[in-house]
Order: structure tokens, then C-alpha cells, then sequence
């Protein structure tokens, strides 16, 4: 099963102008490296904090709104399934002393979702606060907080929470826990499954194994990570609580926590699987028992198919694919997409590890898993697509949200992996030709003969290439002459026996990497793998970004509800006026409150003389003219409330943008001016 290489390329070919100084490939692979940290930097430092999937869309009363009366309670409406309790919806007085009665209610009503709460009767006048926190149907924390008046606006002692519900270090850890349990899950399952498929001989390499192994060990680790940072993370904030057995006894009746703990139930599953797989599988690959490992490989290959599965709907279950369009057919699709991002990405790493650390890996097992990548891609593209489509909706979503913009980067990752990874089926092909070209002619060899012994004595620079057998039989030759002429004896204690077998390992090792390194095909699929590595950890980045990053069907629908559009402001305009007659001078100062659509805003108009007296005029009359959409002109019915005060609490505008305001003042039976401004309404 081994490629032989020709004698004379591996006695005359050393590392030159066809196969570049180890110390050139090793630079090259650091600079590779180094550049996707500092993608993998760039990417997850201008992320932005782990914005969870259920938004709100509407709240019961108004962001700003300005109300005549305290309503009876506060309701939120969301785009998504929440989990909520009786602390998540606080309401608090302008002192900041809370006045909610502390009772979750829920209103909602068949695809509505809507959670509120109670408040008592005679609250007095002033603006009041509303903070909440929930955690979504697909296991992301959210919260946020807005304002509403009673009688008029007032300041605030209300003290809300500043930082963002899954932000700060705990977010920062847990997003970095998610990152590590994604690629290890899929050095876990791609490894195996190179072993099992495309290399069964990888089963008895060291390398081979301990990658495997060790993403068994961080997969594990990751996931008790996650499991105790999980009660912080959609709670407090706090890392402390991470020790809080109340909350971790709270979060495993959760979606999210029933996942991670069938996730550790599933990696001691996983844990036996590795035990045959490097045990029994192994042995009766190294005896070439050829029936027990058809056994063998036929039971792993199902188990491990049933474990690999049941690791990936652990994702499926509490993330994206659990919420929204067609959830009976997302999760089994998502469950598939990430198989074939496992089998790809892992199985790519694992063969980058036999090309550079193991044995000379054979043309067969390249090509393989070269048939096996190209499924996986293939299976990656269909089931992409549909969870674009469920995701985004629309093709302007894709350049106006960020999960678009997210979305097409990770399309153009995945469009650069495939273009590396055909350089790489042309470097398998070339691979093949070259085994053509010598099967038949040079018998199998991986090693230059090995030259004619010595004789003891000889140059030390000739000595330099002998082989372990002859330096070590020239040893005890050395030994038994010294006895005989008396000379002094030769050194054969354990510890030199063991300095020996050191450098016969040394010797034996830099002999095999010098073959390795005079066959510049190989030299050239080593290369082109480890760039489609490098790439492919870039990629696996940004596919975490993505599950932690608003879909663009909710971001969009948020937006149509105007729930967070730029935060409404105020309105005030001083308009000095003159109708040219008696008195006809003077000042109008009108206020909007809050200046924004879809709601009752309180109009408040004063008129002032030159010298800043309050004074009464005999009309005025103030309407709102948007020619952008064709609306009004909107008059305000005023009310008079005072000397020189006039006002209109129901003042409705319908569309956001500049709004023309026209001010008419008449100050006498014939003495009138129009004066107009424009103002924006958000």
C-alpha cells in the first residue's frame, strides 16, 4: 500500500530549488498561521456583542410615549419564542424604586408572542422605566430597556443595567467556549472518519491519535465550560455565579442545558468508540486480520455514525434550526450540514497530520478522501443554501443586515477552500502519475540504500553516514579491541544504550522527513492542504459569529415595527414672528413631544412679547406638511391652557422623515402671518 519511490531520486535529491529548506516550509506554514489568527482577530474583535434572535417588536405602552393616565400594566411583544420569569419585566418609578407587582403575565395568543406585567392604580405623574431580560427559543440571552411618561416627561434616578445580557467577560468566554467546541467537534468527527474511510492504517499512527483523542478531551472540557458559564450568561453577568448550584440545577431544565447534557452523555459514547478504534480496530489492522476488521470497521462505522449524529443535534436542537420557518425540516438539515463541515474540515487536518508528521501517507487513501471532501462539499452547497433562504428571505438582506454581510463572507471563505482544495485534486493527480511512471520498474523503497559499512577509524565525517545497525556493531567491535590492547573500555551503561537508541531515532527520523521532502509532488499537496487548513479555521470563525448574530428575517422584521429605530428627540423650535400691525411682534416656542410616529405626540406652544412676558394672541394654528409622501397638510387641535400656553395631546404623524411645521399667528382682526420650519420626526 505504499508508494515506492525511486532509488535514485531518494539517494541523489535533497531540499533545494524542487523542494524548498525545511526551514522555508516552516516559515511559510508560521506566516499561514499568523494570518489567520489575524483574521480569526479581525473577525471576532469587530463582532458584535452576541445578539440574541428573539427581538422585540412592540411594546404596550410606547417607547417615549407620553400617556394622560398611568396604564394598568406594561407589555412587551417579541419576533420569537422567549423563556421569561417573574423578575424579567421590571418597571421603575422616576426615584428608581420599582412599582411592577412582580408577576409575570402571559399574553400570548397563538403566533403572538407577548409576556407584561401589572401595575397598581394612582401612579403619579413622571417618566417611568421599563427594564427586561428574556432568553430566546434558540438559547441567546436578550434585554434592553425604554422610557414612558405619565402626565408629562420628568428626570430619572432609574439605574439600568449598562451592560448587554450575554456581553462582558462571561459572553466573551462563552463565545470563546462555543468557538472551541465547534472545531473540536469537528477535529473529532473528521478524524475518526478519515481513519475509518480513507486511511485505516492511520489507526496505529501517534499523531493521528492524539489528535483525535485530545479533541475528545477539549470537546468535553468546552462543553462543562459552557454548561457552567450558562446561568451567568443569560443571567447576571457575573463569573461568580458560575459556582451558584441553584442556577446550574436551573439551567439543566432548560433547552439549552438538556443539549449540553446529552452532549456529555454522548462524548462517553465517544469515548468507547476511540477505545475500539485504536484498540481492537488498530491491532487488527497491524496483524491483518482482514475479517475482524471488516467487523470491526463495519460496527464503528455505524456507532460512530449514530454518536457523530447525535453530537450535532445537540447544536440542532438549541440553536437556529430550533426556531422558526419549517423547524421539522431546518434541524435534520442542520444536523447534515454539520456532519459534512466536520467530515471536510476535520478529515482535512487530520490528513494535514499524516503529511507532515506520520509516515508517508499512500496515493490511495489521498485519494479517498479527496472523493470524500468533494461529497461533503457538495452536501455543504445544498444544505447552505436552504439555510440561507430560511434565514435571510431576501436578497436585499444580504448587503443590508449583518448576518448577510456575514453570510456572503462565509460564501467566499467557502469559494476560496474549494479553489485551494482543487489545486489540491491536481497535486493527487500528479501524485498517481508518478506512481505510474515507477510501479513496475524500481521495487518498493521509502529509504536510500544504505551504504556499505565502515571500518572503525575511519573519518568521523564518512562515520556521519552510517547506519544504526553499523554504528552500533562497530561499538562492540570498539569494546572487545579495547579489552584485548587494554585501552580504555567503551562506555556501555543503560544511560549510553539509551543516549544511542536517541539518536538512532534521530537519524532514522531526519532520514525519513529528507525522502519525504525530495518528492516535491508530495511537498506540493503538503502545501496546498495546509493553506485549505488555514482557511478552513478562518471559516469555522466566522460560522460561529453567525450563530450568535441576529438572522436577517428577525432584523428586518424588527425594523418594519419601528420597535429600534433611532431614538425619538424631542422637538423644540423658537419662531420669531411679526403681522405688522399693533403689537405684532413677538416669539413662538413650540415643542414636540416625542417627535415620533406611530404614537400620540404632546404639542406645546408659547408665545412670548419682545421683552419674554407670556401673552395672548387671538389665533393660532399650527400644522405638519410631509410632500415626500404626499401627506397633509395635519392640523394639531390646540387647546388653551394658560396665558400665552396652548396645547394638543393626540398629535398623530404617520411616516418618519422632514416634516414641514406651519405656524399661523394672528394678532389682530387683519394683522396675520404664516411662518414655517421644518422639523424631523423619527
Amino acid at each position: 500500500m505504499t508508494l515506492t519511490v525511486p532509488r535514485a531520486a531518494a539517494a541523489v535529491r535533497r531540499p533545494g530549488p524542487a523542494a524548498a529548506p525545511h526551514s522555508g516550509r516552516t516559515a511559510a506554514a508560521l506566516r499561514l498561521l499568523v494570518l489567520a489568527a489575524a483574521l480569526l482577530g479581525v473577525l471576532l474583535g469587530g463582532a458584535a456583542p452576541a445578539s440574541a434572535h428573539a427581538a422585540l417588536t412592540g411594546s404596550s405602552p410606547a417607547q417615549g410615549a407620553v400617556l394622560q393616565k398611568a396604564p394598568a400594566q406594561v407589555s412587551l411583544s417579541f419576533s420569537e419564542g422567549v423563556s421569561m420569569g417573574d423578575d424579567s419585566i421590571r418597571v421603575l418609578d422616576p426615584k428608581g424604586k420599582r412599582v411592577d407587582r412582580g408577576k409575570l403575565l402571559d399574553l400570548c395568543s397563538g403566533s403572538t408572542v407577548k409576556y407584561g406585567t401589572g401595575l397598581p392604580p394612582g401612579l403619579p405623574d413622571g417618566t417611568y422605566t421599563v427594564a427586561w431580560q428574556a432568553v430566546s427559543a434558540d438559547s441567546h440571552p436578550v434585554s434592553g430597556a425604554f422610557t414612558f411618561s405619565v402626565g408629562a416627561p420628568s428626570k430619572s434616578a432609574a439605574v439600568v443595567p449598562q451592560q448587554e445580557a450575554g456581553g462582558g467577560l462571561v459572553g466573551a468566554l462563552y463565545g470563546i467556549a462555543r468557538y472551541v467546541a465547534y472545531a473540536a467537534f469537528a477535529l473529532l468527527v473528521g478524524g475518526a472518519c478519515f481513519v475509518l474511510a480513507c486511511r485505516p492504517a492511520a489507526a496505529l499512527s501517534r499523531p493521528v491519535q492524539r489528535l483525535v483523542v485530545w479533541s475528545w478531551a477539549v470537546l468535553t472540557g468546552a462543553t462543562i465550560v459552557l454548561l457552567l458559564l450558562r446561568a451567568p450568561y443569560t443571567g447576571s453577568g457575573d463569573l461568580a455565579d458560575v459556582v451558584d448550584l441553584a442556577a446550574l440545577k436551573a439551567v439543566l431544565g432548560t433547552k439549552a442545558g438538556g443539549a449540553l447534557i446529552s452532549r456529555v452523555l454522548l462524548l462517553a459514547a465517544a469515548a468507547l468508540f476511540m477505545a475500539v478504534l485504536f484498540g481492537a480496530y488498530a491491532r487488527a489492522e497491524e496483524e491483518g486480520d482482514a475479517k475482524r476488521h471488516k467487523d470491526l470497521a463495519f460496527g464503528l462505522g455505524v456507532g460512530g455514525a449514530v454518536v457523530a449524529a447525535g453530537l450535532a443535534a445537540t447544536w440542532a436542537m438549541a440553536e437556529h434550526a430550533s426556531t422558526g420557518l419549517q423547524t421539522a425540516v431546518a434541524m435534520p438539515v442542520d444536523v447534515v450540514h454539520l456532519l459534512a463541515v466536520a467530515v471536510w474540515l476535520g478529515g482535512l487536518t487530520t490528513l494535514l497530520v499524516s503529511l507532515y508528521r506520520g509516515p508517508v501517507v499512500e496515493r490511495a487513501a489521498v485519494h479517498r478522501f479527496s472523493r470524500l471532501a468533494f461529497g461533503a462539499v457538495l452536501v455543504l452547497v445544498v444544505t447552505g443554501v436552504y439555510q440561507s433562504w430560511r434565514q435571510v428571505g431576501s436578497w436585499g438582506a444580504l448587503t443590508d443586515t449583518a448576518y448577510g454581510r456575514l453570510l456572503l463572507l462565509k460564501a467566499g471563505l467557502v469559494v476560496v477552500l474549494v479553489g485551494i482544495a482543487s489545486v489540491s485534486r491536481r497535486w493527487t493527480g500528479r501524485l498517481a502519475e508518478a506512481a505510474a511512471d515507477t510501479a513496475g520498474s524500481v521495487p518498493e523503497q521509502q529509504t536510500a540504500p544504505e551504504p556499505a559499512p565502515v571500518a572503525a577509524g575511519t573519518d568521523t565525517k564518512a562515520a556521519d553516514t552510517r547506519t544504526a545497525d553499523t554504528k552500533t556493531a562497530d561499538t562492540k567491535t570498539a569494546a572487545a579491541n579495547a579489552a584485548d590492547t587494554g585501552t580504555h573500555p567503551v562506555d556501555t551503561s543503560p544511560e549510553r544504550a539509551a543516549q544511542l537508541a536517541r539518536q538512532r531515532a534521530a537519524v532514522a527520523d531526519a532520514r525519513r522527513k529528507r525522502v519525504r521532502d525530495a518528492d516535491p509532488v508530495r511537498y506540493g499537496l503538503r502545501r496546498s492542504v495546509l493553506a485549505e487548513t488555514g482557511v478552513a479555521v478562518v471559516l469555522l470563525a466566522v460560522t460561529t459569529v453567525l450563530t450568535t448574530t441576529e438572522p436577517a428575517r428577525t432584523e428586518e422584521s424588527v425594523r418594519d415595527s419601528g420597535q429600534f429605530a433611532e431614538a425619538a428627540r424631542p422637538v423644540s423650535v423658537n419662531i420669531p414672528f411679526d403681522t405688522l400691525g399693533p403689537k405684532g411682534k413677538g416669539t413662538a416656542r413650540l415643542d414636540l413631544d416625542p417627535a415620533r410616529t406611530g404614537q400620540a405626540n404632546v404639542l406645546h406652544l408659547r408665545i412670548s412679547a419682545p421683552d419674554g412676558s407670556a401673552r395672548d394672541v387671538p389665533e393660532v394654528r399650527v400644522s405638519f406638511t410631509s410632500k415626500a409622501k404626499n401627506l397633509g397638510p395635519l392640523r394639531a387641535t390646540l387647546q388653551h391652557t394658560g396665558t400665552g400656553h396652548w396645547t394638543a395631546r393626540d398629535v398623530q404623524l404617520p411616516a418618519a422623515g422632514s416634516w414641514q411645521l406651519s405656524l399661523v399667528v394672528r394678532t389682530s382682526d387683519i394683522d396675520q402671518v404664516t411662518e414655517t420650519r421644518n422639523v424631523k420626526i423619527s
